[in-house]
């Protein structure tokens, strides 16, 4: 083989590695900056890229999908002097690749130390019922305040989450008691609300029963009013009729009247329920009269029939006669 041979093949040689120098594929996901003798020019994005061989180099192969990192554990002092011990997660995603290339040294682990820091920062400044209560709230403080930090190395955090929030054990078991105390502490107010409901309740019962009853007595007690009142009404008329009947010179009513008032007052002696045994210190006849009147009246009002049942009446009688012969009952005058 002579030189000129040995030459081509060199020559072929370097041109296929000038060729393949600078001729670059970017895989989708991911950006790669471009420096020139150490001084970044631009960058390439996904595709079929060619940069000038020999003087242009790759520099940095940027991963522009969202990223997730683990917060590690660190322990938190709170506001009122309890230590709990917290761990988290943070997605984030590149949107520049040179500032996060160039801007920032180790990016991943200055967002970790940030965060971390501002995990402390915000955590420290809460009590520890907020802490283990507004998990949302942290977040969104840690979020805010991360991502404003994070901007200018080209950088977009999405979310920060707490994972988990241990307290140490015997503050957990005081919490436990606590809340034990105040469930206890609820069930009491809420059965002594109750009771105080139900007496309430009885009372209002007993005092709307006792109304009805007052009601009720008042009512009975207007109704007895108004039937006593027609009752002395009736005896006012009645004795009216009789003293206009005796003034007429009809003596036969003022009859009728005694004997009515007789009979009524010798049947509530009967019914009385103390009286076994009755004495009659008056006169029979007087009432055997007395029906004579009445039956005198009946027939001049109502006929021979009523007249009638009333001699019927006066002879079955339980009052024995006396022997005396009773006393005609007056006449009524015309």
């Amino acid at each position: 083989m002579s030189g000129f041979d040995i030459f081509a093949i060199a020559l072929v040689l370097l041109v296929i590695f000038t060729l393949y120098s600078g001729v670059k594929t970017v895989p989708q996901g991911f950006d790669w900056t471009v420096e020139r003798f150490g001084k970044y020019t631009r960058t390439l994005s996904p595709g079929l890229n060619i940069i000038v061989p020999f003087f242009d180099r790759i520099g940095r192969k940027i991963n522009m999908m969202e990223q997730v990192i683990d917060i590690p554990e660190q322990e938190v002092i709170t506001k009122d002097n309890a230590t709990v011990t917290v761990d988290g997660v943070a997605f984030y995603q590149v949107f520049d690749a040179a500032k996060a290339s160039y801007e920032v040294s180790n990016l991943n682990q200055a967002i970790i130390t940030l965060t971390m820091t501002n995990i402390r920062s915000v955590m420290g400044s809460m009590d520890l019922d907020q802490v283990l209560s507004h998990r949302d709230e942290i977040n969104e403080r840690l979020l805010r305040v991360v991502d404003a930090a994070v901007s200018p190395w080209g950088l977009k955090v999405n979310r920060i989450e707490i994972k988990d929030i241990v307290p140490p054990a015997d503050l957990v078991e005081a919490m436990g008691r606590q809340m034990k105390a105040e469930r206890v502490k609820r069930a009491d107010i809420l059965q002594a609300e109750g009771q105080r409901q139900s007496e309430i309740l009885r009372a209002e019962g007993a005092k709307q029963s006792q109304i009805l009853q007052a009601e009720g007595r008042r009512q009975s007690a207007f109704l007895d009013a108004e039937a006593r009142e027609r009752a002395a009404e009736a005896e006012a008329k009645a004795t009216q009729m009789v003293s206009d009947a005796i003034g007429k010179g009809d003596v036969a009513a003022l009859n009728y009247f005694i004997a009515d008032k007789y009979i009524k007052a010798f049947g509530q002696l009967a019914d009385s329920p103390n009286q076994k045994v009755i004495m009659l210190p008056l006169e029979a006849t007087g009432m055997l009269a007395s029906l004579a009147g009445i039956g005198e009246i009946a027939k001049a009002t109502f006929g021979e029939s009523s007249a009638s049942a009333v001699a019927a009446a006066r002879r079955g009688g339980s009052v024995p006669s006396t022997g005396t012969p009773p006393k005609p009952p007056v006449p009524p005058q015309a």
